[in-house]
């Protein structure tokens, strides 16, 4: 497999990322849909027509979470997070590469860590057979394998663009005004 090929990877596993937390989001948006029609349902014809989807905050909730792990790494390889450009800016080249390589290090170690950890709690749930504590009890194993997914693909791409920062020799992160 050569470069070219592994860009073409890297690029549609991001590319996945960010299709599930779109879905995610539509998800969110149907079940709020359809509470709040059963709501105005319940209002205009009473409380026999009163019906509630069960366990769908929770649900909204673990959707929520997942689209947010999700779009992480989409959002680091398009330069949208949040940095404190105002000093970045004011650098010349060299120091503003030595700062990204910098924080792209730490990143990758701090993401690797909570990667390594939200892993052993969902092995831990896995193991346990943990389940929330809603209506409807879900598997806790569930919607954590979203955040480890979320996180993992977040450290692949802090490394990969940690070395791509490497053999560029300056940055490579898209600046998109962000302050």
């Amino acid at each position: 497999m050569g470069v070219g090929d592994m860009r073409n990877v890297l690029d549609r596993v991001y590319g996945i990322a960010q299709w599930a937390a779109g879905a995610c989001i539509l998800l969110i948006c149907a079940i709020v849909t359809v509470q709040v029609g059963l709501n105005i349902t319940a209002r205009i014809g009473g409380p026999e027509l009163s019906y509630t989807l069960p366990s769908y905050a929770d649900f909204a909730g673990y959707f929520l979470a997942a689209a947010s792990f999700f779009a992480l790494a989409p959002t680091l390889r398009a330069g949208g997070h949040i940095r404190v450009n105002l000093l970045v800016q004011s650098l010349s080249e060299k120091p503003r590469w030595i700062t990204e390589l910098f924080c792209l290090l730490f990143g990758t170690v701090l993401v690797g860590y909570a990667t390594f950890y939200a892993g052993a709690l969902l092995h831990e749930s896995w193991h346990y057979g943990d389940t929330s504590t809603g209506i409807i009890a879900i598997p806790l194993w569930i919607p954590q394998s979203a955040m480890v997914l979320g996180l993992l693909i977040l450290t692949v791409a802090l490394i990969d663009t940690l070395i791509e920062t490497l053999i560029a020799k300056k940055p490579v992160l898209p600046d998109n005004g962000s302050e």
